[in-house]
């Protein structure tokens, strides 16, 4: 256990100014997201609503409770900020290319696109409520486990993180969304290579933030692997089982599952660098690679999943024609 607390005595190299780039990076992914939701998406909910209806309370309800579940099942292999970290991970919007695994996995785009819109809009208050409540259970449970366990006090500032996510996730998406219906043959032309640009920016940033850190990370990788892996499994297995037990079509099961499963770990790493939202004297070091190696996995855990369910699905086509 002392081996798992050192973890949170890290202090990764990330600089104010590492910050304020991270913030207009997300902003600027978050814009190219926006940028390709109508007003139609929203329509198309309204007419059919049941699997979009599934799909948020699967990445906001049913998430969030998983998590807090693990969270108590892993509790001797966890610190509470680690415990912590994977409770902000799932209070997360999905991630910015659950649409392009969507696409890959021969999913339901249509439903990842509209469920990244609401998702996006409704993280506003979800997610510093989710965090708020999940978190402040699970260092009550913690405490009690081990009264000696957390140094210091730990206070989740709810209206700090509301404004930081209102900033940085509800201006580019109102911007983006208003831009893409106004002038949508302008849209049309630039919203690829914008997209394509952020995604590039983001991992990028997060390349830089690896090596930079690279040590650390070195320490670290062998205690977060396993964790990380099996929350995002959970993530992952309980967006389709809900989609089967809704009854919904396969194609739709995939993309509340990789909405479940892909989550916006860059938004999690700018709230716990926020210096209003977590004081710098806390030590976080578990929170901030439970969230870092994340936002590494979930993208090679959604490219295999969506090269394997391609791959399915090709043959369940293939067979159907020759029946026929």
């Amino acid at each position: 256990m002392d081996a798992l607390y050192a973890l949170d005595e890290i202090r990764l190299n990330f600089s104010s100014s590492n910050l304020h780039t991270l913030n207009v990076a997300i902003a600027f992914v978050m814009f190219g997201v926006a940028l390709e939701i109508k007003f139609d998406h929203f329509k198309k909910l309204i007419l059919n609503p049941k699997s979009a209806f599934l799909g948020v309370f699967s990445q906001f309800l049913l998430l969030p409770f998983l998590t807090f579940l693990l969270t108590l099942a892993l509790h001797d292999y966890l610190t509470p900020t680690m415990a912590l970290g994977m409770i902000l991970v799932s209070a997360c919007p999905g991630g910015n290319i659950s649409n392009f695994i969507s696409s890959l996995a021969k999913g339901n785009v249509a439903l990842s696109v509209s469920l990244t819109a609401i998702a996006t809009i409704g993280a506003i208050f979800f997610t510093p409520l989710n965090f708020a409540f999940w978190g402040k259970l699970t260092i009550n449970f913690y405490s009690a486990v081990d009264p000696d366990m957390l140094v210091r006090p730990l206070e989740i500032d709810a209206y700090q993180m509301f404004q930081t996510v209102s900033i940085i996730l509800g201006i580019p998406l109102i911007s983006g969304i208003l831009i893409n219906n106004k002038f949508p043959n302008f849209t049309a032309k630039v919203v690829k290579p914008i997209k394509q640009f952020s995604i590039v920016l983001f991992a990028a940033i997060v390349i830089i933030a690896l090596v930079k850190n690279f040590e650390y990370f070195k320490i670290a990788i062998g205690y977060i692997f396993l964790i990380v892996l099996v929350h995002n499994a959970l993530a992952l297995g309980s967006g389709y089982f809900l989609g089967y037990i809704g009854r919904r079509p396969i194609i739709d099961r995939k993309t509340i599952a990789i909405e479940t499963g892909i989550q916006n770990s860059g938004l999690a790493l700018v709230l716990i660098f926020n210096p209003k939202i977590f004081p710098p004297e806390l030590e976080l070091g578990g929170m901030a690679v439970i969230a870092a190696w994340w936002g590494i996995w979930h993208i090679i855990a959604g490219l295999l999943l969506a090269g394997y369910w391609s791959k399915f699905s090709f043959g369940l086509s293939k067979a159907k024609t020759v029946t026929n």
